[in-house]
């Protein structure tokens, strides 16, 4: 089964405003403006409790990342398989529903560990509803809004990340921190009411081979689910594009990993800057990412999903040249914002493809194991790039990164570039 044959590749694509002037994905994307300005807001009261009232060490703050992305990068594959079969309202609902309550134990925890738990358990729920949103989005969007839909979702992302901090600090400030933890809970509560209101069914077609997919696994018990699991990810390494793409997540977002804890410490020692200029530069790559993201529906319209993605990926690796080459605080800025605008032209145009090459009742486990892999890179990378700039220093890795970002293009280009040949699917 292939979506691409029916892909309307002559159809203008839309415009975000398009996307939006559709109803449900209006609100599917006002509630996730909502439950992500939440998220921000407990995140980071968290690492500031655990910075400035627990004086938690580097490694307790890493903690944070992981215990929110570790669940994810594990159970997502699973989810997936529950997601083709569950009614997608209903898992939204509930995965909002849950989280909302689960956000309310923040308000007792006193220690690293405690919230360890409760963001761990939170995401959770989320290898959930992630999946289900990807469906979702996949179900009430054509075919050629799909690049400006995910642009919306991200565009959520990328902006709570630049202001997220900012409005979490003044509140900690004035309110203290359980005012982010309510104000999160009640996100999650705003968004589950919105969804709540919206009308979502599978395509028919969809929701038939998840009926069948559901009665083998009924008969099979855990068998029936190692089997779907296995047909998920025999679909994405049978399929040269989306396999190329997958990779180019996961690499991209390894190199976030890796750069995110280090940038600091480039900054202190190879830039001799202060801590004010660290907050400027870290802040560029949010911008780059917001610019990025809007720039794609403007100006990378005619442009394909596989080229933006190899561009992304050169895009982080001149980044990466750069700071390793040069050490001034206008070389520093330009670095991360052009890793910020690369990343989006990555992060859209894969999710895009994964989802115009997926079939319908493919998407849960498809998806579900296309996040597992980005998160399991982004958890790799925070955990390595602490001991590996220890060995070789921290330009040195990020030349390091840069060559394993060449090294992915050119394999792309020799052996998974779905331009060159036939693509083999998985039914």
């Amino acid at each position: 089964m292939s979506t691409s044959a029916t892909s309307p590749a002559a159809i203008e694509p839309m415009s975000m405003g398009a996307v939006l002037r559709i109803p449900t994905m209006r609100r599917l994307w006002y509630a996730a403006l909502v439950s992500s300005f939440g998220d921000f807001l407990a995140l980071f009261a968290v690492i500031g409790v655990l910075t400035f009232d627990l004086h938690a060490t580097p490694q307790q703050v890493t903690g944070v990342q992981i215990s929110y992305m570790l669940p994810i990068a594990i159970l997502s594959v699973l989810a997936g398989v529950f997601v083709d079969r569950w009614p997608l309202k209903v898992t939204l609902v509930v995965s909002d529903f849950a989280r909302c309550v689960l956000c309310l134990f923040l308000l007792v925890a006193h220690s690293a560990f405690g919230f360890y738990v409760v963001l761990a358990s939170m995401s959770v729920v989320s290898s959930f509803f992630g999946p289900a949103q990807g469906v979702t989005l996949r179900s009430v969007v054509p075919m050629h809004g799909l690049r400006s839909a995910n642009a919306l979702m991200q565009q959520v992302l990328f902006g709570m990340r630049i202001i997220g901090p900012a409005i979490a600090a003044l509140l900690v400030a004035r309110l203290g921190p359980k005012s982010c933890y309510l104000a999160d809970a009640g996100s999650f509560l705003a968004s589950g009411c919105l969804i709540a209101s919206l009308a979502l069914s599978r395509p028919q077609s969809a929701a038939q081979a998840s009926d069948l997919v559901k009665e083998k696994t009924t008969r099979s018990g855990l068998a029936g689910l190692g089997t779907d699991m296995r047909i998920g990810i025999s679909f994405i390494f049978h399929h040269a594009g989306i396999f190329f793409v997958v990779l180019a997540m996961a690499a991209g977002m390894f190199v976030l990993g890796c750069f995110g804890p280090l940038i600091a410490v480039y900054v202190r020692d190879s830039v001799h800057a202060s801590t004010q200029f660290f907050g400027v530069a870290s802040a560029m790559i949010g911008v780059g990412m917001l610019l990025g993201v809007n720039g794609l529906t403007t100006f990378g319209k005619k442009i394909s999903n596989t080229v933006l993605v190899y561009s992304g990926l050169a895009g982080i690796a001149v980044a990466l040249v750069v700071l390793t080459m040069l050490t001034h605080m206008w070389s520093t800025v330009v670095a991360n914002l052009l890793i910020g605008l690369a990343v989006s032209g990555i992060v859209v145009p894969a999710t895009t493809m994964m989802q115009e090459e997926t079939p319908h009742e493919l998407m849960g486990r498809v998806g579900s194991a296309f996040m597992s892999l980005v998160f399991t890179a982004q958890i790799c990378g925070l955990v390595l790039s602490g001991v590996i700039a220890d060995r070789v220093g921290v330009r040195n890795v990020f030349a390091l990164c840069a060559v394993l970002l060449v090294i992915l293009i050119a394999a792309g280009r020799l052996w998974m570039d779905p331009h060159r040949g036939p693509s083999q699917k998985t039914a």
